[in-house]
Formats: C-alpha cells, structure tokens, sequence
C-alpha cells in the first residue's frame, strides 16, 4: 500500500515537471517567433522554476493522490500566464506584437471559465485546486495591471496589486483570513477585472475610453474589496462582543427582591 501511495505520488509530481517542460517550450516559440530578449526570457524561466515549485510544495503538503483534470486545466492556463508574463517583461525593451499578445491572454482568460466547471463535473473539487485557480487568476491580473500602467499611469498597478495588498494586511490582523460568504457581485467583479484590463491592453480603443474602462475595473475592486472587509470587521467585532456581554451577565449579581 505504501508503495502504490508513493507511485502515485511521484505521478502526481511528474505532472508538474511536465507543466514546467511546456512552459520552457512556450517560452521558445515566442522567443523564435519576436525575438525575445534576455529581459522576457530570464522572467518566463523565473515564472517556470517558481511555479513549478511552488505546485510541487502544495502538492506533497496536500498529499493528494492524483493531480486531477481541473488542476491539468489551470496549469495549462498557469503556462499561457507564464509566456504573457514574458511579453510584459519583453515589453520595457520592444512592445509584443499585440495579436500574439492578445490572444494568449483571451485563451488564459477564457480557460478560467472551464477548470472549475470540470472539477464539478467530474467530481475533483479540492482545496488545493481552487487555491491554484485563484493564485493564476491574480497573477495574470497583476502582470495585466503592469502592462496597462506603462501607458495610463501607476495607479492602475492599485488593480493587480490590491488582492496581495489583502494578504499582507491578513498576516497582521488575522480577522481578515475569515471565510466569506458567496457572492455573486464579487465573482462577477474578479472576472471583470482581466476583461477590461486586456480591453485596455489591447489599444483597440481611444485613450479616453480606455482610462474609463480601466477606472471602472479598479471602482468596481475597490467597492468589492471595501464591502468584504467591512463585512468582516462587523463579524470580527460580533464575535468578541457576544462572549463578553455574555461573561459580564454571568458576573453580575442576581437582584433580590422581598
């Protein structure tokens, strides 16, 4: 039994290198196909190594058995992340051709879609999985904001960089860490966030409308995050009054009457 455990296992961890192999084969096409510079290849190799490892690590932690078709999914998105991530690097020395550049992020996009409706369908929905789905999607969402900034300005870094904001903020007040209800609101602002970004991105608009999109997305995260957190200052704060209003009626002496 301990033995097919760590067959399984070392199967599990082989996908993740094969992920890594596919990465560096992207990485390749584009560099024979603009001419990649050392800028654009040094930070796709760094994104390969890193997510490679970081999936390797969460996978042994995690202990599961079998990688999973959805997780297959979001890697294969995690890869397009990987070479959109090059191109934005490439890009403070020569701009991506904006069709190459488009369409790899419009698939990465339109990916996000379908890994969680194949973890429903078959059954695979696991912790570890919708913690990978969502650290692609903030990624990719990060990379974007960077692009985008170079043109409209640095505020607009405030869209990639709010979600690892959240974190940080965590790590210091752990109320934060709490789990949300569902909301469609928010998930519809997430989603929308990447689709304006590569509307922006895509310099199919007038500078105008695309400072107007681009602020539209970053209202929109700013409400969402804004009502997440007062959601979860008001629970934090019911949590502890509740004991202590309940510990101070104990104490307090019946009244006696004759």
């Amino acid at each position: 039994m301990a033995l097919n455990n760590t067959y399984e296992a070392r199967l599990v961890q082989q996908e993740t290198a094969v992920g890594a192999g596919v990465q560096i084969l992207l990485l390749a096409l584009l560099g024979s196909a603009i001419g990649m510079g050392p800028a654009g290849w040094l930070t796709g190799l760094a994104f390969a190594i890193a997510s490679w490892a970081l999936l390797s690590l969460a996978l042994h932690r995690s202990g599961l058995r079998s990688f999973g078709p959805a997780n297959r999914v979001t890697l294969g998105r995690a890869t397009l992340v990987g070479g959109v991530t090059a191109l934005v690097a490439d890009s403070f020395q020569d701009a991506p051709p904006v069709t190459l550049f488009v369409g790899l992020t419009a698939v990465a996009l339109i990916l996000d879609g379908v890994d969680g409706k194949v973890a429903r369908r078959t059954n695979t929905s696991t912790a570890l999985g919708a913690r990978f789905d969502m650290e692609v999607d903030a990624f990719l969402i990060l990379v974007l904001s960077v692009y985008v900034s170079m043109s409209l300005g640095p505020w607009v870094l405030l869209i990639g960089g709010m979600r690892y904001a959240f974190v940080a903020a965590a790590r210091v007040r752990p109320w934060l860490n709490a789990p949300l209800p569902p909301s469609t609101a928010r998930k519809t602002v997430a989603a929308m966030q990447g689709v304006f970004l590569l509307l922006a991105a895509s310099a199919l608009l007038p500078h105008a409308a695309t400072v107007a999109v681009t602020a539209s997305a970053l209202a929109a995260l700013l409400w969402s995050f804004g009502r997440d957190v007062l959601w979860l200052y008001r629970t934090h704060r019911a949590t502890r009054v509740a004991p202590a209003a309940a510990a101070g009626r104990r104490a307090r002496p019946e009244l006696v009457t004759s």
